[in-house]
């Protein structure tokens, strides 16, 4: 399957579930966080530093339940638009897990 080039507004969006799930996940570890939330520490090191700026929603759901987060939190967060960054047509919850 080969993907298309991410936009720029999905780039930033990847920036910004990274910068937040870093955040919630403050002082505790990387590795106990992955295990708890039953992904590998690197799926989750790819997420928190942009790489992954795609996630698939199950991936998000639980390493947010490991952090205590709403995905009404999440989602927020990652649609929120960035200092001029133009983000194009808002999707849906449901376009986004399409995705």
């Amino acid at each position: 399957m080969v993907r298309l080039p991410l936009t720029p507004a999905e780039a930033e969006r990847g920036q910004r579930l990274g910068a937040l799930l870093r955040r919630a996940r403050g002082e505790r570890s990387m590795l106990e966080t992955a295990l708890d939330a039953r992904v590998s520490p690197e799926t989750l090191r790819k997420i928190e530093s942009g790489r992954v700026a795609t996630p698939a929603f199950p991936t998000v759901a639980a390493i947010a339940d490991v952090l205590g987060l709403s995905l009404d939190e999440v989602w927020a967060e990652i649609n929120q638009q960035e200092r001029g960054v133009e983000s194009g047509p808002r999707r849906s919850a449901r376009e986004w897990l399409a995705s």
